[in-house]
């Protein structure tokens, strides 16, 4: 059996590194050694303190823990310092504010413990707190045939050393999970049936900034890495629009209303790091 990388990229993730932590020392015994690597990056808070108290629960778990101080901040250079401190044949990435379920850690393990490129990822739970807007537009989104039967792997994706050998050093890019994902075909992505809790962005202004911040990055793959574009998700067969409409008149108004602001002119910035919450 393969060993196992969790690598956890923490930019100011006091907040939320707990909860991540706790969930993943919940999950279901895994057959083989496994290190956490929390990379945090350029952080002005306690995330790095916090992941270091986990030291004796990572220990008693039979797992190792690695926290890396990193002064400069950036998800694609902590992915590039937590890799090259990883021990493990199959690499999963974990953001900090996503909670795992007990099974997916194990299944990710199991279905990547092959010889052959491959690459993995779980069952999204999108999870809402508060924001009415948000709960509409999350409702009508999850019915686009790339989240409902893909395999998005936004939030956690996997893969092993054979797979991760398909290139170098973490490019300088926005999407690091689409990136990621287009390096295999889709015969070469698999997903496991074990969920994840991952939070959508809070907030009409939050999501229309992150959406767009999103759509800037899938634009920057297509014109950087175009021969990526093979891989892409084959169409798939989704029941028509307007019967989704109707079902749902009220998220496909949301909806609506954020894919249009999102194309309205904007002074962008240069943020690393875009989150509504």
């Amino acid at each position: 059996m393969s060993s196992v990388s969790i690598l956890i990229p923490a930019h100011n993730e006091a907040a939320y590194l707990p909860t991540c932590l706790d969930a993943l020392l919940a999950s279901d015994p895994v057959d083989a050694p496994v290190q956490i690597v929390v990379a945090a990056n350029g952080c002005s808070d306690d995330t790095v303190q916090i992941a270091e108290r986990y030291a004796e629960q990572v220990l008693l778990k039979g797992w190792s823990l690695k926290v890396l101080n990193i002064a400069k901040g950036g998800k694609l250079n902590a992915l590039n310092e937590a890799e090259a401190a990883a021990l493990g044949d199959v690499l999963i990435y974990v953001d900090a504010d996503v909670d795992v379920s007990q099974p997916l850690i194990a299944q990710l393990v199991e279905v990547l413990d092959v010889k052959g490129p491959r690459y993995a990822s779980g069952r999204p739970n999108v999870t809402v707190k508060d924001s009415a807007v948000t709960r509409h537009y999350t409702r009508f989104w999850q019915t686009i045939p790339f989240i409902k039967d893909g395999v998005p792997g936004f939030g956690v994706f996997a893969m092993n050393r054979a797979g991760r050998a398909r290139w170098g050093n973490w490019p300088d890019i926005i999407s690091d999970d689409t990136f990621a994902r287009l390096n295999f075909r889709p015969d070469e992505r698999i997903s496991v049936p074990a969920t994840y809790d991952w939070p959508m962005i809070e907030g009409f202004a939050a999501l229309v900034r992150v959406r767009r911040r999103q759509n800037v990055g899938v634009t920057e793959i297509e014109a950087l890495y175009p021969k990526l574009l093979i891989n892409a998700d084959p169409p798939r067969q989704a029941s028509p629009l307007w019967h989704r409409v109707l079902r749902d008149p009220m998220g496909f108004a949301v909806f609506a209303a954020v894919r249009l602001a999102v194309k309205l002119p904007i002074l962008h910035n240069n943020s690393t790091w875009a989150r509504g919450r």
